[in-house]
């Protein structure tokens, strides 16, 4: 009988890609895949460091855990990876004693040593204490197993990690060390065993992805841009998108990317944080918002339709009102499709941590209602304007009504597609009844298909197939 393994995965997208690599690696060893803590012979907390409290959460998250431990089936191996793992390792191992292993995310794929080393420590009668937390990010991409299941139509593929911007509000420097790109023939490798597998969707990963600089099989320099053409070039690759950039690494080619390769989403996730020049220094950016909205600007000209993401902090130590109605005028000027907005949360070790003009938490608070009413408002008139088109969704699992499946349009949008003939599409199911089974068109999850917009609301647009069930390309 082989062993259960739990991972539950906080923060990015990047953790999800991380979680998903640890499963590769322990399959072959006899681990399965469980939805639950409960009876696991493994259990992995993959961290995030990014927001306020988050050592805290998995701190709770430990205890729940650990008073769920059923004697007859034994004690489980509880491991703490990712960032927290990375920033707070010693402490974890003092502050929690039932976790007996510790790792950074860059050294997962050591994970089968580690468990080694746990079972060595218990065989000896010893409580396991295993603690890495080194940057080996080469060694760890040369070292990761083939894939070994997709999870469907959709993937996350990692091209880049690290970030060299320090950023003075954010610790993934600090965490996930200094910026690293990966060789094209790696990523173009692993694109292949996507495709292979069934993905026409992928969403290349990096801290600072629009950074990325990686070796051709010749040694030659490839950008992002010329990343994407690559790839594009896969047969069976429909949508290819890329997240997160920074404003400082976005150049001509890859607004020509957005031109000349269908393959490419008309959807930019291009984080901000602030309107103020003077708060955008503080926080070292090294752009103005002049130049964001000068991007912004040569990249609308060159794809008219492209859906804008961004992030936001509002409280930053030191923003005065003047400051933040910056960021405000900065957001009505550009209009956004979607953003993720947050008050800001100290994070330890970072320089603005430090700094002894902190914003009231009142004052933060107010701020934020603010912008994400003018934010919530223009997602919702995005939305809107799809009402009455007709556009490609790549439906990827079932809705909660009877004959509703769930997509995402080009533009990162949620479309609930409902289709004609298959019961009452506004009464709800019973939840114990498994979604897949109660709708007749579940095989055309993980396929794109023309669907026409009826109606919308803030986060999600609702529509029909069109021209009897007809299915497209991207």
């Amino acid at each position: 009988m082989g062993k259960k393994v739990y991972i539950k995965t906080y923060g990015c997208q990047m953790n999800v890609y991380d979680s998903g690599r640890m499963l590769d690696i322990l399959k072959p060893r006899g681990f399965e895949p469980v939805a639950s803590a409960d009876g696991a012979d493994l259990v992995i907390l993959n961290t995030c460091h990014i927001r306020e409290k988050a050592s805290e959460k998995v701190y709770s998250d430990i205890g729940r855990i650990r008073r769920a431990e059923k004697p007859a089936a034994g004690t489980p191996v509880i491991a703490v990876a990712g960032c927290v793992g990375q920033a707070e390792g010693a402490e974890i191992m003092r502050r929690a004693p039932s976790v007996e292993l510790v790792f950074g995310p860059q050294t997962y794929h050591r994970l089968p040593d580690f468990l080694k080393t746990v079972e060595r420590q218990r065989a000896a009668g010893k409580r396991a204490r295993v603690f890495d937390g080194d940057f080996p990010v080469e060694e760890k991409f040369d070292q990761l197993p083939k894939i070994h299941q997709a999870a469907g139509a959709s993937a996350f593929l990692t091209i880049q990690e690290g970030c060299d911007k320090f950023c003075t509000f954010c610790v993934v420097p600090y965490t996930r060390g200094a910026e690293f790109s990966r060789p094209v023939d790696a990523i173009e490798s692993e694109a292949q065993e996507l495709a292979a597998m069934g993905v026409c969707d992928i969403t290349l990963l990096g801290q600072n992805v629009s950074g990325y600089h990686g070796a051709g099989e010749k040694g030659d320099a490839f950008g992002l841009g010329a990343l994407i053409r690559r790839l594009a070039e896969i047969p069976g690759l429909e949508r290819i998108r890329y997240t997160t950039s920074h404003p400082r690494d976005m150049d001509d080619d890859l607004i020509a990317v957005h031109t000349e390769v269908p393959q490419c989403m008309p959807y930019l996730h291009l984080p901000v944080q602030s309107g103020s020049d003077r708060i955008l220094a503080e926080m070292n950016r090294g752009h103005s918002a002049d130049q964001y909205r000068d991007f912004i600007g040569r990249l609308r000209s060159a794809r008219p339709d492209i859906a804008l993401s961004s992030d936001f902090i509002v409280g930053f130590p030191g923003e005065s009102d003047d400051d933040f109605q910056a960021t405000m005028q900065l957001v009505r000027d550009i209009g956004f499709s979607q953003a993720y907005s947050f008050k800001y949360s100290p994070r330890p070790g970072t320089p603005a941590a430090e700094r002894k003009d902190q914003i009231p938490d009142s004052v933060r608070s107010e701020r934020l209602a603010e912008l994400q009413a003018e934010l919530n408002r223009q997602q919702l008139e995005f939305n809107m304007a799809a009402v009455g088109r007709t556009m490609p969704v790549l439906l990827d699992r079932p809705g909660n009504r009877p004959g509703q499946l769930v997509g995402r349009s080009p533009y990162m949008q949620a479309v609930h597609v409902g289709f004609p003939g298959a019961g009452n599409m506004e009464e709800p199911t019973h939840p114990d009844i498994d979604a897949a089974a109660r709708s007749p068109y579940s095989d055309r999850i993980g396929r794109l298909m023309m669907v026409e917009i009826m109606s919308a609301g803030p986060n999600s647009l609702e529509g029909r197939p069109a021209d009897h069930f007809s299915e497209t390309a991207a």
